[in-house]
């Protein structure tokens, strides 16, 4: 039955949790804001320090003898890419008197090609003086390069269409002279070959006529052709604000640095797989979430967020004492990424059962931060864990401990027979929560509840576990109660008679930081 449990539960848990996923990126807003903010400043610096070179601009009116009004774009982008060659660059050097490549002198200029018959051309060099000479001798170069290529194909057009008609010519001469040697007396058979003479003769006569024209044509489409290719806009410097560049290259680098922070992020966040939702870690340490509080704020918070702290402590102590007074067992906050928080909590609980009879905290955090700590009136003892044979059996005992990576297991049993967790959200990971559930489980400390250090506040899931048969790996029967510190877990001796049920002792519910959420 465990076997079938666990597989519906793997069924229904998707492959990626987009709202765990949206949560975790949002906690890492310090990341990605990071990133937006050094691409913004990185942008901005750029384009300060490494300002563009003079430019110039100017825009060449070219005109095609295949020139549709469907054409794509064919034309200019040949012209553009024929004006990135060396035979034009060549030319405008020339005319500049400039002893420098034609190769080299191609990466300074682009040409782009605005419509079908429209190219603009960037120049840049030194000055704008020298930009705009620049600029005026390649489209001058250009125009004069393609004004010749189209003098030479209509000239090779008209030659091809003249020496056609010639030969045309020399057949209708030939067809003639057959006609002149034909007799129109002649029978029948001879008249009507003379008739297809005649018929040839007129074609002939026809297509003559018609390369003539092409000719022709071909002959007076040039200068239309010649005069419409032209420089429609004179080279100019183009302006340059540095302030409108910096603002343009800052906004370019604030975009990439956010969309690289979010994607880090992203990744991060799927790779680590640490749980920040209340549902997720209630799930991987198989104990419900009986509490939230927020981090504790630093002294510049604001003082509605440290009334917000204070109501959210105080409840938890409450809760928390509350628990402690009622088990039959010492209890133990194990904390997970948040040893201050945990030390506050304990010092807070320790203080509300002081009313009732002497209380001693057991300090099992490494380097014994509490135990080493200047004492202040009115706090409760403190001693360090190898000392907690010396407490007194009438004294009620509260053990702080850690479950961080690198503990001592065996020690843990010594802090308290039961525990409360206190758990930063996205501390630790997946596989680290399965790993402190088990080893707790092993060790027959049952695990009271969940505390919540530092929440998503916009979490809205269930932190409750009805049914947690699924959720440890290890020893999930026994892991919650034995009366008295001895006997089997009721859910144990269930487990031959029928549905195995996980059951729980009461815990209280204590309200979170917001109004709104509450875990039980």
């Amino acid at each position: 039955m465990t076997t079938s449990t666990t597989s519906d539960s793997s069924a229904s848990t998707p492959l990626l949790d987009l709202q765990a996923l949206v949560v975790a990126v949002r906690r890492r807003r310090r990341l990605w804001c990071s990133l937006a903010l050094l691409g913004f400043v990185l942008g901005a610096a750029f384009a300060v320090l490494r300002p563009p070179p003079p430019t110039a601009a100017t825009k060449v009116l070219v005109a095609h003898q295949e020139d549709q009004p469907n054409d794509t774009g064919t034309l200019i982008r040949t012209d553009v890419e024929l004006l990135k060659t060396t035979r034009i660059a060549s030319k405008a050097l020339q005319a500049l008197k400039s002893p420098e490549k034609p190769e080299d002198f191609m990466q300074d200029y682009r040409g782009t090609g605005i419509t079908n018959n429209l190219m603009r051309i960037d120049v840049t060099a030194d000055t704008e003086e020298k930009a705009v000479a620049r600029a005026k001798a390649l489209a001058d170069a250009f125009v004069a390069d393609h004004v010749r290529r189209m003098r030479e194909t209509a000239k090779a057009e008209a030659k091809a269409l003249l020496e056609q008609r010639e030969r045309m010519r020399d057949e209708l001469a030939k067809v003639n002279e057959a006609i002149g040697e034909r007799d129109p007396e002649s029978d029948s058979k001879e008249s009507a070959s003379i008739e297809s003479l005649f018929a040839r003769r007129a074609e002939l006569n026809s297509r003559i006529a018609d390369f003539a024209q092409r000719a022709e044509e071909a002959r007076v489409g040039t200068p239309r052709l010649i005069a419409g290719t032209q420089i429609v806009d004179a080279p100019r410097a183009v302006p340059h604000s540095l302030p409108k560049a910096a603002v343009t290259s800052a906004g370019i680098g604030l975009v990439l640095g956010l969309v690289l922070g979010l994607a880090v992020a992203a990744v991060g966040t799927v790779v680590a797989d640490r749980p920040v939702l209340r549902r997720q870690i209630a799930a991987n340490l198989g104990a419900s979430v009986i509490a939230e509080l927020p981090r504790l704020p630093r002294r510049s918070a604001r003082l509605w967020q440290l009334r917000r702290t204070r109501a959210a402590r105080s409840r938890l102590t409450t809760s928390l004492a509350r628990t402690v007074r009622g088990s039959a067992e010492p209890v133990s906050l194990l904390e997970l990424g948040c040893a201050r928080t945990t030390s506050v909590i304990a010092l807070d609980v320790a203080r509300a059962l002081a009313a009732e009879g002497p209380v001693v905290i057991v300090d099992g955090l490494p380097g014994a931060q509490l135990a080493g700590r200047r004492q202040e009136p009115g706090d409760p003892d403190v001693v360090a864990g190898e000392d907690a044979a010396s407490v007194p059996q009438q004294t009620r005992r509260l053990g702080v401990g850690s479950v961080a990576p690198g503990t001592a297991w065996t020690d843990l049993r010594f802090l308290g027979g039961r525990t409360v967790l206190v758990v930063r959200a996205g501390h630790g990971s997946a596989a680290w929560l399965h790993t402190v559930a088990r080893q707790l489980a092993d060790l027959d400390i049952p695990v009271i509840g969940v505390v919540l250090i530092d929440p998503d506040p916009r979490d809205r899931t269930d932190g409750t576990l009805w049914d947690g048969l699924h959720t440890a790996l290890r020893g999930p029967f026994r892991r919650m109660t034995r009366p008295n510190g001895g006997g089997t877990a009721h859910a144990v001796q269930a487990v031959g008679d029928g549905p195995p049920r996980t059951e729980r002792p009461p815990v209280p519910a204590a309200r979170a930081a917001n109004s709104d959420q509450e875990a039980r």
